[in-house]
């Protein structure tokens, strides 16, 4: 299964190699925004884009709450599985 992470595009890096800084809850990292680029979307159009960030590539465009739904169920898939690890780890064997 592919998992896309929303991030927002912050700048523009790097236009010959299509690089970007994208910000993901708060963490900074370059990607490749090559997949997002066409002659209707340039390099530059794409400062301000939310995307889903796959394995170092923005995969899509996505709108704002889109970003923000899909934030909010992989929190909340990360504090069910945090709550199934903590009675995994709390049975009795």
């Amino acid at each position: 299964m592919c998992l896309g992470i929303p991030g927002k595009i912050l700048k523009i890096d790097d236009h010959a190699k299509k690089l970007a800084t994208v910000d993901v809850s708060g963490v900074r990292r370059q990607i490749n925004i090559a997949c997002i680029v066409n002659e209707h979307h340039s390099v530059d159009d794409c400062v301000g884009d939310w995307v889903l960030v796959h394995v170092g590539f923005a995969m899509s465009r996505i709108d704002e709450d889109q970003a923000a739904e899909t934030l909010k169920i992989l929190t909340e898939l990360g504090e069910a599985q945090a709550e199934m690890e903590s009675m995994r780890l709390s049975a009795v064997h």
